[in-house]
């Protein structure tokens, strides 16, 4: 028996597969997820072997075979896992195309389930473009032969394993940012949280890697935003998060903003704690009650902080306090949103932004500069209506100018009747808005931050024509079936969609063009804090429709 699953409009495919051989049968289910360099193994397969009550027996040996669109060269060690533990590997030596993978052993089986894994480790350096598949899986044990054929199972793609839990020290890493300047360094930001998987207030600096050889290799981790222990409090309430970094494409300088919380204000009364220490437990957040409020002063709001790079991304300045500049002084919040803003054509510097009013809703809108950085400004709220809770948001310029903020919306949280990524369209940077068409019903979410990107691409003629791409978590439910979308329309249809990683995560995504043929995208994925991976056009849409 041979049982496939298929998501509705996802290009990937999760197999079950059995075989029965004496009276020992398998079945195998291989996940549609990426294949991680730098992880120490990861789970390609996950293997149920099933026989009689009571029938006891060893299995002796496990066979994989594996082919790979560019070769087998990365991989490097194939195991067999039981219990999260590796129980038999094997070395591979070799850069064919196909090969069969010959795992040894002698395990006791009793009972009429056993449980195992297929692991795959990979060199530190990968083929970003490479694809690999598990063609079958056999198995060798003293009741006789099964294999498992797994065909149509889903083609693993390689990515890297950018950010790891307790990686560097650092409890875990989130929020991630991406950006390419005009050197085409690579430039990797997120929240770098030291103690714990928790949002502001928190040790949580700004930290980030740099690719110089097109996203293959990456530095360690640096720092790009701590405000220490500003004001003599404790570090861990000096916190910055949510960051979006910015590239000015004609001068190559890079912004990078994010959200400042200096101590905490008390949920209850409202009020900025005072004698705080290493050793208090107190804690708020900037979207809770009472976390930042009206007001400019660093104990009554959250600031908005910048910090700017004029060697592409090697050093920054210390962190500069626009708070003034873009927020209302009776709101509550403004700040960025987080992954990447863009350069308009004519130069203006523009970051996707969100806020909370007087009254604490939740909105999004751009800050922009106009001056090369000098100076910023807020616009209005995408939707006036304070019923619309927007917030975190990603915008791309139009063809006819204008700019489209993509917007994550409350309202979609386990919505199955109508959900949709809320859509804005500016002409005037964010004072007036229009609602787009597709607005609130067509791109699914379980409400978390998405992404959105415009690439230009050059077709064989020398035209080009404008694309735009999309990467969430495409379900309404939870963060999995992370997927990338493209547009030939300006965002009013979005018909192909390819899934490359259908585990949870926390998912939150960046995106950059690569090259005229790729996509990049860091997004927080099922097999790492934060996946760097490479997607081929070609795999998203028809190439020959363009």
């Amino acid at each position: 028996m041979r049982k496939v699953l298929t998501f509705a409009l996802i290009l990937s495919l999760a197999i079950s597969c059995a075989r029965e051989s004496g009276t020992v049968s398998s079945e195998v289910n291989v996940p549609n997820t990426p294949v991680l360099a730098l992880k120490d193994m990861n789970n390609v397969a996950s293997v149920r072997l099933n026989s009689p009550e009571g029938t006891a027996y060893s299995l002796k040996t496990v066979s994989v075979r594996f082919s790979a669109a560019a070769g087998l060269g990365d991989i490097r060690k194939v195991a067999l896992i039981k219990g999260g533990e590796t129980v038999a590997e094997t070395d591979v030596k070799t850069a064919s195309r196909e090969k069969t993978v010959v795992i040894k052993c002698d395990i006791p089986v009793e009972g009429p389930v056993a449980e195992f894994a297929i692991g795959l480790k990979t060199g530190d350096v990968v083929d970003l473009d490479n694809k690999i598949t598990v063609k079958d899986i056999s198995f060798k044990t003293t009741e006789g032969r099964v294999k498992a054929d797994c065909t149509g199972a889903p083609v693993l793609r390689t990515a890297i394993a950018l950010r790891q839990n307790d990686q560097d020290g650092v409890d875990n890493c989130r929020i991630p940012g991406l950006a390419i300047t005009p050197k085409g360094t690579i430039i990797a930001i997120y929240d770098a949280r030291r103690d714990r998987d928790r949002d502001l207030q928190g040790d949580i600096d700004i930290c980030y890697n740099r690719s110089t050889d097109g996203g293959r290799t990456w530095s360690p981790m640096m720092v790009a935003m701590d405000m220490g222990e500003w004001g003599g409090l404790p570090q861990k309430f000096n916190g910055v998060s949510d960051p979006c970094i910015l590239v000015d494409d004609n001068t190559g300088d890079i912004y990078i903003s994010a959200c400042w919380m200096h101590g905490v204000i008390d949920k209850e009364t409202g009020k900025w704690v005072e004698g705080l220490t290493e050793q208090s437990t107190d804690w708020n957040h900037q979207w809770a009650k009472n976390g930042t409020q009206p007001g400019y002063d660093v104990k009554q709001s959250s600031q908005w902080m910048v910090v700017k790079s004029t060697d592409d991304g090697l050093t920054w300045s210390e962190p500069m306090n626009y708070t003034r500049e873009v927020k209302p002084e009776s709101y509550c919040l403004t700040i960025n949103g987080p992954g990447a803003g863009i350069t308009l054509e004519d130069g203006t510097l523009v970051f996707p932004a969100q806020g909370r009013r007087e009254d604490a809703s939740a909105f999004s809108t751009l800050i922009t500069s106009r001056d090369g950085g000098k100076t910023w400004k807020s616009g209005k709220p995408a939707f006036a209506d304070p019923a619309v809770h927007s917030n975190e948001s990603m915008c791309v310029q139009l063809a006819d100018g204008s700019i489209m903020l993509n917007m994550r919306s409350s309202k979609n949280r386990g919505n199955h009747t109508e959900n949709g990524r809320l859509v804005a369209i500016t002409k005037d940077l964010g004072e007036t808005w229009e609602v787009h068409p597709t607005s609130g019903h067509v791109l699914t979410e379980p409400t978390c931050q998405g992404s959105i990107l415009k690439h230009m691409y050059k077709k064989v003629d020398g035209s080009e024509k404008e694309l735009l791409f999309f990467f969430n978590p495409n379900d309404p439910d939870k963060r999995v079936h992370h997927s990338i979308r493209c547009s030939l329309d300006e965002g009013m249809t979005w018909p192909s969609v390819l899934e490359v990683d259908e585990g949870l995560g926390a998912g939150y995504s960046c995106m950059i063009s690569v090259d005229n043929e790729t996509i990049g995208v860091i997004y927080e994925g099922s097999g790492a804090c934060l996946v760097y991976q490479q997607i081929k056009i070609g795999d998203v849409i028809d190439l020959k429709t363009l």
